[in-house]
Parts: C-alpha cells; sequence; structure tokens
C-alpha cells in the first residue's frame, strides 16, 4: 500500500447535545487532492482536526495507511496540518522557520538544510530565506507556513482555509502553485473551504458537507453538472432552482412548470414533485415568440453588468424568476429592462434533483434576493 491512504468509517463527533459530524465514512487514496467544501458549521474543520489528532472521535475509525489512528496523539500521526493563521515564529527567519519541526527529527545539519533549500525553491521562497516573517506579504507567510509542512515529508497533508486571509488575486494564483506542488510530490492533500472556486480549481475529488454529514462526494464537473440535491446545486456555483412535477416518461423525465410541459434528460427515477435545476449559462435567450422543445415565454425584469457577462434576470411566464449568463462578447444581442423573450431550457443541461424533506434546502432565485436584500 503507497503511504497516504486515508480512511473514515462512521466517524461521530458530539459536543454534549450538538451533533458535529454525523456518521462520515469516506477513502482518500494515496495522492489524491481532496476537498471538504461547505457552510461554516457543517462539521468539515471538526473532520479535519479529527484527523489530525486535535479532537477525538465520539464514535468511529480513523486510518491511515490501514492503522486504526483515532486514540494516537497528533505528534506521533505522520500528517502535517497548514491552518489559516499561519503562526510562524517571529524571532526566527523564514529558513530557521521552514526547518523548525526538522529538529525533532533527528536529522543531520547537512540534510536538513538540503530539504530547507529544496523546499523553499519548490515554494518559490528560495530568496527569502534570512527575512523575517514581519518583513514578508500574507501571501509570502502563507508559502513559509506551506513549506514548514511540507519539509517534513508527511504522507499526509491537512489544509484548513490556508487562503482565507489573502485578497481575491492571490488566492487564485496560490491555488493553482498548491495543485503544482501537490502532483509534484504526489502527496495526499485534505483541504477544508466554504469556497466553491477553490473547491472546483484544485480537487480530484469534493465532498460537499451539510449538517455534519456528506451531501454528496464526486469530481468537481460531476458535483457541477449533475448535483443530487438542491443543496449541492446552489452551493457549488449560482443555479436556477425551478419548483416543478416531474414524471418518467420512457428513458428520461418530463417536467411540468405550470402549465408547460418540458423534458429533462433526467433518469426517469428522479420523477415526482421536487425541483428542476439549470445553471444560468445553460439558459439561452431568444427572440420572442421562438418556438420549439422547451421554449417558456418571459419578460426582462433586470440586467445586472458583471464585466465579461451581464446577469440578465427573466420573469417566466409561470411566475418564476430566473437568471440567463449573456457574454459581453459585443456579439450576443443587449436586453433591456421589459424586452419580452423565449427562454430555451436545454434537455441536457434541465437537471431533475431530489426534492425530500431532508434535502430540499435550495433557494429559488426570488428567495436568493431576497436573502441577499
Amino acid at each position: 500500500m503507497s503511504e497516504g491512504d486515508i480512511r473514515l468509517e462512521g466517524l461521530v463527533k458530539n459536543y454534549g447535545d450538538v451533533v458535529a459530524v454525523d456518521g462520515i465514512s469516506l477513502h482518500v487514496p494515496p495522492g489524491e487532492f481532496f476537498t471538504m467544501l461547505g457552510p461554516s458549521g457543517c462539521g468539515k474543520t471538526t473532520t479535519l482536526r479529527m484527523i489530525a489528532g486535535f479532537e477525538r472521535p465520539t464514535d468511529g475509525q480513523i486510518l491511515l495507511d490501514g492503522v486504526e489512528m483515532s486514540s494516537t496523539p497528533p505528534h506521533k500521526r505522520r500528517v502535517n496540518t497548514v491552518f489559516q493563521h499561519y503562526a510562524l515564529f517571529t524571532h526566527m527567519t523564514v529558513a530557521e522557520n521552514v526547518g523548525f519541526g526538522l529538529r525533532y527529527q533527528q536529522v543531520g545539519k547537512d540534510e536538513a538544510k538540503r530539504r530547507v533549500d529544496a523546499v523553499m525553491e519548490m515554494v518559490q521562497i528560495g530568496e527569502l530565506g534570512e527575512r523575517r516573517p514581519s518583513e514578508l506579504s500574507g501571501g509570502q507567510q502563507q508559502r513559509v507556513a506551506l513549506a514548514r509542512a511540507l519539509v517534513l515529508e508527511p504522507p499526509v497533508l491537512l489544509l484548513d482555509e490556508p487562503l482565507g486571509a489573502l485578497d481575491a488575486r492571490l488566492r487564485l494564483d496560490l491555488q493553482v502553485e498548491l495543485k503544482r506542488i501537490q502532483e509534484q510530490l504526489e502527496v495526499t492533500f485534505i483541504y477544508v473551504t466554504h469556497d466553491q472556486d477553490e473547491a472546483l480549481t484544485m480537487s480530484d475529488r469534493v465532498a460537499v458537507m451539510k449538517d455534519g454529514k456528506i451531501e454528496q462526494c464526486d469530481v468537481p464537473a460531476k458535483l457541477y453538472e449533475e448535483p443530487d440535491t438542491a443543496f449541492v446545486a446552489n452551493f457549488l456555483g449560482s443555479a436556477n432552482l425551478l419548483n416543478v412535477e416531474a414524471r418518467a416518461a420512457g428513458d428520461h423525465c418530463e417536467v411540468m412548470l405550470g402549465n408547460f410541459t418540458l423534458r429533462s434528460n433526467s433518469s426517469p427515477e428522479q420523477a415526482g414533485v421536487g425541483k428542476a435545476m439549470i445553471r444560468p449559462e445553460y439558459v439561452k435567450l431568444e427572440p420572442q415568440g421562438a418556438d420549439g422543445e422547451n421554449r417558456v415565454p418571459g419578460m426582462v425584469e433586470e440586467v445586472v453588468y458583471m464585466g465579461f457577462h451581464q446577469d440578465v434576470r427573466v420573469r417566466l411566464a409561470n411566475g418564476d424568476l430566473i437568471r440567463a449568463t449573456v457574454p459581453s462578447d459585443g456579439e450576443s444581442p443587449e436586453y433591456h429592462q421589459g424586452n419580452a423573450v423565449a427562454v430555451y431550457l436545454r434537455a441536457a443541461n434541465l437537471r431533475v434533483l431530489d426534492d425530500s424533506p431532508e434535502k430540499a434546502t435550495g433557494e429559488t432565485a426570488d428567495q436568493a434576493d431576497t436573502a441577499a436584500a
């Protein structure tokens, strides 16, 4: 077995009467970039802290390379953690910070210098070795914290919102760097974030969490294109969620949106009263009166300029509000409040979702607007 194999089996964490983690089971194979994504309070950081050993599970098992670790203290686990707050030693240079943990691994002086120099070059801070943390930018400090963890050559690296304190542009740059480093080292990364863009950009797989449970776990493209529930659809990207009645029709579903009958390529197993989802970029606006399958009349209520695209909000004839992404490319039509249009909801992109009571947590466009206000 390669090093860095993590298994969680029925993991539970209670704080008194509060269930923070509710029976999570998952497998993270060696060398995978695995992300736990979800809102504050969903249990993702608590799960990470249990893997690190900072919290002890109420129930369940944590296995690292097949060895049960639930009762093993943090310093005896072959995992390292990078936090949002870097906790660098201000009285030490960058090189001393990076090499600090090697003091406890009985590494020779020459070998320690070689490893420190190599990891600093990898995270692109090789020229900063003699500086103090106070002389560094936030992004440079984050690279020091990452180098300090990587120099110990752990088979598993745990990252808890490590880019949360950085500005948007720097976060984007470091997302690319983190993925490059992870692929180069072939280390197992378990990453915690509430930022959907980070999850989509870096991860091999993502577990979307809610109320201490995993709502859905899959590769980013599958989660985005084929969410199982309204919660996943709404949390991972922008989504139009429509109240519909879906019924089986051969190998697909018929979706009743008010008085309009639409086709969805979703499995007929999804039939029943529920929700349908379509991403704004898949909503196409056509001239008033355009006919054909899955066209619904509507009227433009608002146009929001977003730079590279416009967010066009259309009130459908059945009363629902739907959002369409229109590129600002100089070629797409310009829309204005009051324009009558036909809205094309392509069957391949109109997905029927699980709307069982415990999972019906998504918002309509109207509800999202109300919450934002």
